[in-house]
């Protein structure tokens, strides 16, 4: 055997409750996704009530199910192999890896977009300037990756941190809101919740919405370093769930009334609306300290994602279905750096093409976003598979949950996620060619998919002819 087959390299449990709490906000309710979806104006409410019964609920319930029937490393990839097979494992973490590869350069955009808001009002034309775009990404990555192969016990702060300051930011923004509400009374009205004569956008609207409502499941890939997992892991679902569902109606509301449906620019939508309801208010003063503190949470969503999907290449490289170097841990400090390192260094790679496609920042952020939506959504394709499965053989006592809960949830999910994958190939508003973003999305998707084919039966065969290496030396 080889020795990432015989040594389970050990991994330090420092996660506990309010740090898995703190972690699914953080990772759940993402800021930078509320401006593209808001920008489809009131009728987005109903699409947030929708997924939120149809896919995210379902989602908490298969979190909770498939982590008490297999806790460990590795979260929807474990849990696809453990239920379906090692193919379909490794398809479920390679798409749920490379989802990120895509997410992680949107957030860094994304962070570029807020933090020259913290330089004043005249530099914050660099948001759409494509060198200063990747060198700020750049900056921050290198930063992240630093903080997280020191260590969960360092990385996790950042999280906690980006959590606070998604709660600050989002509480500014909500109190401003209602300041200003009461002030001048309402200027949204029931007319503005219909459904628009137009429907084409609302379809892309509704696969980004299932997307930011996904991060239930990011702590149970670091399973082997969550504090009695078991004990802990349901609470810290349901505080979490319950926060961000919460939060993103609410902002997604306070953002039409202060900015409506046309004011709103996907990268800067949120800074946009607090600057549009401070001046209503004559704080304007707090523009810039709301820039730093949305700065830190959008620091937080990266670091969180990107901590917590490089254990995805670095599980799959312990079983060999990818280079074995990828399963290798700090000897100092004990994290998946080499997984990290490539992680960051795709990442930005991936940045790089989509300026040179000659993209400008906001559209490479929408392109991206809808291609990390489709290939998210793949693992959860099997994650509500399984609970069809478990409910169709239900074995009472097994799990957590009984039949018509498993059937239910699970039906409704898989649904509700092939809608999602479906509709994201429908392009934004922001999109100027459509037939490049058909290109990029179907070019992208069929890319990633082939290659986690050829990662999986290149390297699977390799790994049977060691096992069978293996029992021939034992036999003899």
């Amino acid at each position: 055997m080889t020795n990432s087959q015989t040594e389970t390299p050990h991994l330090k449990r420092v996660l506990g409750k309010w740090d898995l709490v703190l972690l699914f906000v953080v990772a759940v309710f993402n800021l930078n996704v509320v401006p593209s979806i808001a920008a489809n104006g009131g009728v987005t409410i109903w699409l947030w009530l929708i997924s939120l019964v149809l896919f995210f609920w379902p989602q908490g319930i298969a979190v909770i199910e498939l982590a008490h029937r297999y806790p460990g490393e590795g979260g929807v990839y474990l849990w696809a192999k453990e239920v379906f097979g090692d193919f379909h494992g490794f398809l479920s973490g390679w798409c749920y890896w490379t989802n990120n590869m895509l997410y992680v350069p949107t957030v860094m955009l994304y962070f570029v977009g807020v933090s020259v808001y913290v330089l004043g009002p005249s530099h914050q034309g660099l948001a759409d300037n494509k060198v200063f775009a990747l060198s700020a990404s750049l900056v921050l990555l290198i930063v992240l990756v630093v903080l997280n192969v020191i260590g969960l016990g360092v990385g996790k702060w950042i999280n906690n941190i980006g959590a606070i300051g998604t709660f600050i930011a989002a509480a500014t923004l909500l109190i401003l809101g209602l300041v200003v509400g009461l002030k001048q009374g309402a200027s949204i009205h029931y007319v503005n919740f219909a459904i628009p004569t137009d429907r084409r956008f609302l379809f892309n609207a509704f696969g980004v919405i299932c997307f930011g409502l996904v991060g239930l499941e990011l702590a149970s890939i670091m399973g082997d370093e969550i504090q009695e997992p078991r004990k802990t892991l349901p609470g810290a679902v349901l505080w979490g769930g319950v926060i961000s569902g919460l939060l993103y109606i609410s902002v997604t509301l306070t953002l039409l009334v202060a900015a409506g449906k046309n004011g709103i620019s996907v990268l800067q939508g949120i800074v946009q609306a607090v600057g549009h309801l401070a001046e209503q208010a004559h704080v304007t003063w707090i523009i810039v300290p709301f820039a730093l503190m949305l700065s830190l949470a959008i620091a937080g969503i990266g670091s969180a994602w990107l901590a917590g999907s490089a254990r995805i290449p670095f599980v799959a490289g312990l079983d060999n279905y990818m280079p074995s170097w990828l399963g290798r841990v700090h000897p100092k400090y004990a994290t998946p750096y080499a997984a990290l390192i490539v992680h960051a260094v795709i990442s930005l790679l991936l940045v790089l093409v989509n300026f040179l496609g000659g993209a400008g920042v906001q559209e490479t952020f929408q392109t991206m976003l809808s291609l990390a939506v489709v290939l998210q959504l793949v693992p959860f394709l099997y994650m509500f598979g399984a609970l069809v499965r478990f409910g169709l053989k239900y074995e009472a006592g097994k799990g957590v949950y009984g039949r018509p809960a498993l059937l239910l949830s699970g039906i409704s999910g898989f649904i509700t996620t092939t809608l999602g994958i479906a509709l994201a190939f429908f392009p934004a508003q922001t999109i100027k060619s459509v037939s490049q973003y058909e290109f990029k999305m179907f070019g992208g998707t069929a890319f990633f998919i082939g290659l986690a084919a050829f990662f999986f039966f290149i390297y699977g065969g390799r790994k049977a002819r060691l096992a069978a290496q293996s029992a021939a030396n034992q036999a003899a």
